[in-house]
């Protein structure tokens, strides 16, 4: 059997899996602004958690490819936000924890996060310090065979459920970047809280929260790799991140076009199928286009990536090509709805307003322009 169709089984088992486990219930999940807990469960059950990490630790050890499909088709199906919520649990925790760690950490939290008896954060943005990572306060003063972790975070995918976040923190403010230290907080211990479930205008049911650190004691067994390398972490490990990202975007936008080629189809205007008229055919001929040819970037830096020639420019061209892509389709694809795009009863709606995130987190479309420009000509 080769490679293609393994991932043609696999493909067709997570559909299976989304459409039995998610789809009756995602529009009363989306209502009340969270996924239930036990999801992560049903999720891990079903294989579908941390798929790349090694059969060691639980996973099924299979190439990227197999989880960058797991939150593709979470897009293309319409669930945005579950996508969001597995991509930092699955494609941005679970590497830093298979890359970074030592082995206790990683026997202690990769088969509870492949199982989803854990689930996983990032803890970096705060509320002054976002794309700007070295502006951020929180801190972590070693005591003896223990960090003291003080500050907060804002913007946290995954928040709420999590049961590990990794934590950025100043473990030498005087250091600027090479300051920073990365920490596997487990969130049972005392100090930690979460904030309110923020209240956003797209991805209602991906929980995004507020975290606080108030003299949490962590032992010095929870430092994430070397003491200052921090931001040499975050850097290595952001390509991976933004090219998901673009994916998710690229795949949202695939499942925005269905729904509007079977509307176009049915809805009657002026005597005619909406599909008749000129500026339909040429909107979706351009719309189709603009997919078409993000997605096939897409899958050349999926495969660089899966030989590890994804460059941090690359990558950061993936995440911003994609995503601005995908908003011009929602937008155009909501507009062929007319008044009835407006109205939540059509998945398109929700596919305009969760799209907005993406040119915002893992780094925003300017900072994006700024890290292309760079590897082209230099810092200003």
């Amino acid at each position: 059997m080769t490679n293609n169709e393994e991932l043609t089984l696999f493909r067709d088992m997570t559909i299976k899996a989304l459409e039995a486990e998610v789809t009756p219930h995602y529009e009363a999940w989306d209502k009340e602004g969270i996924v239930p807990r036990d999801l992560w469960r049903t999720l891990g059950q079903a294989g579908m958690l941390c798929v790349d990490v090694p059969e060691a630790y639980g996973g099924c050890g299979v190439p990227f490819e197999y989880s960058v499909l797991v939150g593709a088709e979470m897009a293309r199906m319409g669930f945005g936000a579950l996508a969001t919520n597995v991509m930092v649990h699955s494609d941005i925790v679970a590497p830093y924890v298979a890359h970074l760690g030592n082995e206790a950490q990683k026997q202690q939290w990769l088969p509870k996060m492949v199982s989803g008896d854990a689930v996983g954060a990032i803890a970096m943005t705060e509320p002054g310090a976002g794309s700007d990572l070295q502006a951020m306060r929180t801190s972590a003063v070693a005591d003896g065979d223990f960090y003291v972790i003080n500050g907060s975070k804002t913007f946290i995918t995954n928040g709420q459920h999590a049961d590990m976040v990794i934590v950025a923190a100043k473990t030498d403010p005087s250091a600027g970047a090479r300051g920073i230290s990365l920490f596997l907080v487990d969130t049972s211990l005392p100090g930690f809280s979460r904030g309110r479930n923020l209240d956003k205008i797209g991805q209602h049911c991906g929980d995004t929260s507020e975290l606080f650190f108030e003299d949490l004691r962590v032992p010095r067994s929870a430092l994430l790799g070397e003491e200052g390398q921090g931001f040499v972490y975050l850097m290595q490990e952001l390509p991976r991140e933004r090219l998901v990202i673009g994916a998710l975007g690229a795949a949202a936008a695939r499942g925005a076009l269905d729904l509007t080629l079977k509307y176009v189809d049915e809805r009657v205007v002026f005597g005619q199928k909406l599909k008749q008229l000129q500026n339909t055919r040429f909107r979706l001929a351009e719309m189709e286009t603009d997919y078409r040819v993000n997605q096939a970037f897409i899958d050349q830096c999926i495969d660089q990536y899966s030989r590890g020639e994804l460059d941090a420019a690359t990558a950061s061209m993936a995440k911003f090509s994609a995503t601005e892509m995908q908003c011009r389709v929602a937008d155009g694809c909501l507009q062929l709805f007319g008044g009835y795009g407006y109205t939540t009863e059509y998945p398109i709606s929700r596919a305009f307003v969760d799209a907005r995130v993406q040119r915002i987190y893992g780094g925003t479309s300017e900072v994006m322009k700024e890290v292309i420009a760079r590897s082209l000509l230099g810092k200003g």
